[in-house]
Formats: C-alpha cells, sequence, structure tokens
C-alpha cells in the first residue's frame, strides 16, 4: 500500500478528531490540511504520518499546537466558530485532546502520550482534569433518538449521572419531532442514531428538529462510514455502537463546550 493511500484510511478519523477539538468543520480542515501541506513538503514527515496512526495524530497537533494557521473568515459578525474559538482561549486544550484520543478516538495511554509528546503518567492526570471541567458544566434538556431500547436506557443512565435531564426518548423520525416540538423547554443537546426503528432516518430527523432553533447534536451509530465521506457537511460529533460510556462522556463535553450543531460548517 502507498503513503498517500496509508494516510487516506486515517484521514477521516483525524477529521472527525479535528471537527471535536476545533468545534468546527471548517476549522478542523483547516488543521488537517496544512498537516498534509507540511508532509508534502517534508518527505521524512511523509513516511513518518505513514507509519502508524499516533504519528500522524502528533503531526497534527504540532500544528493544532502553534496556531499558527491562517483560518477561511466567514464574514459574519458573531459566528458559531467566533464564539467557539472564544472559548478554547479560556481553557487548557492538552486536557480536552487527552479525553478526546482515550475515548472517542480509542489510543492507548501510551500512543495518547506520543501524541501529546507527555510523559505516559501524566495522561490520567490530564483526564481526570477534563472529566473535572466536564462536571463543572451546567445542567442541560437531553432528547435521545435511538430505537433500541437497552442503548436508550444506558444513555438516559448516562445523561441523568452527568447531571442534565432527559425530556424524551424516541425511536422513530416523526417520535422525534414530537417529543421535542412538545418539550417545555427547548432541549439543549440531541443524542441521535442514524437508523431507526421503522426505517426512518435519525439524520433526517435531525434536520428537521434544528428547523426549531440551534441545538448541539451527537450521533451515536454503528455505520460511521455512512457519515464520514467528506461529500457533505459532517458531524461534529460521532460516537461509533459499541460505545464506551467514557466516549459518549467526552463527546456530551465538547458538544456542551461548543454549543455546536450536528454540522459546523
Amino acid at each position: 500500500m502507498s503513503v498517500s493511500d496509508q494516510i487516506a484510511l486515517q484521514l477521516p478519523y483525524l477529521r472527525r478528531y479535528a471537527r471535536a477539538l476545533t468545534g468546527s468543520q471548517q476549522s478542523g480542515d483547516t488543521y488537517v490540511r496544512a498537516t498534509l501541506e507540511a508532509a508534502l513538503a517534508d518527505p521524512t514527515l511523509r513516511e513518518a504520518i505513514a507509519r502508524d496512526r499516533a504519528s500522524l495524530y502528533a503531526a497534527f497537533t504540532r500544528i493544532w499546537s502553534t496556531g499558527h494557521v491562517e483560518e477561511p473568515v466567514s464574514g459574519e459578525g458573531d459566528t458559531r466558530e467566533e464564539v467557539a474559538q472564544s472559548r478554547l482561549r479560556t481553557i487548557a486544550p492538552t486536557h480536552r485532546q487527552a479525553l478526546l484520543l482515550t475515548t472517542v478516538e480509542d489510543f492507548s495511554r501510551e500512543d495518547t502520550a506520543r501524541v501529546l509528546a507527555v510523559d505516559v503518567e501524566d495522561v490520567d492526570a490530564l483526564v481526570n482534569q477534563a472529566i473535572a471541567e466536564i462536571e463543572n458544566e451546567s445542567a442541560t434538556d437531553v432528547l435521545i433518538i435511538e430505537d433500541e431500547p437497552l442503548i436508550s436506557m444506558q444513555l438516559e443512565g448516562l445523561v441523568s449521572d452527568l447531571g442534565h435531564r432527559v425530556v424524551g426518548t424516541a425511536a422513530t423520525h416523526a417520535q422525534a419531532v414530537e417529543a421535542f416540538s412538545r418539550a417545555a423547554t427547548r432541549p439543549g443537546l440531541v443524542l441521535a442514531d442514524i437508523q431507526l426503528a421503522d426505517g426512518s432516518s435519525g439524520i433526517e430527523a435531525v434536520e428537521d428538529l434544528l428547523r426549531f432553533g440551534d441545538v448541539p447534536v451527537i450521533f451515536i451509530t454503528a455505520y460511521p462510514e455512512r457519515l464520514l465521506t467528506g461529500e457533505r457537511p459532517e458531524p461534529t460529533y460521532l460516537v461509533t455502537k459499541p460505545f464506551q460510556e467514557a466516549t459518549v462522556r467526552a463527546a456530551i463535553s465538547q458538544a456542551l463546550f461548543f454549543g455546536t450543531s450536528h454540522a459546523a460548517g
């Protein structure tokens, strides 16, 4: 397999990580592109990032950490991107990186340490600091769109344990719209599967919900490849089934931190 093919296999997942880290598809893709451009200019780096997944993420992290990448300007006033970048300046990103790498990206402690250029012993402390930040977040109302009862109950318990309120559950597109519209206060977060009980689409259900107003959405699916195509705006927060509860916890933290919807452009 060629170097370019090896890198291409990992790109959808690096782009997912970059979106979660920056809170924006546009911003995340800008840093991924900068990483690839650096590899094109440096054959040694190109060979290194093709060696394994951790090396690719480590190269991305070096680019991200410098912050010396010119990002496209939307031309709008108080955009979600500006809000996201403003919030980023108030916290230590390494905490969130450690949490995302060990949960959403499923890296080992050793590989996470390589990516972040820290000691292995430091990884647990960084993750714990990120979790402490999560626990300090304000509670919100949550709608769960999931057609498998056991998974729905698991998500309800997880959300409640984090101090949030489940205001409705739905197994179909129609039920989701009804539950969302009937909620006394608009949910502040949606957890959604993409393939629902009656064959309807969780993606379409979310698109309908967003007509009521912008709300953070986390897709939880056994079919991530259906969304990581690069052909349309992709979910900022995407968790693969079967999931670990820590992975969902990390995604909830990021979604509420940035307050962005399912596809941030």
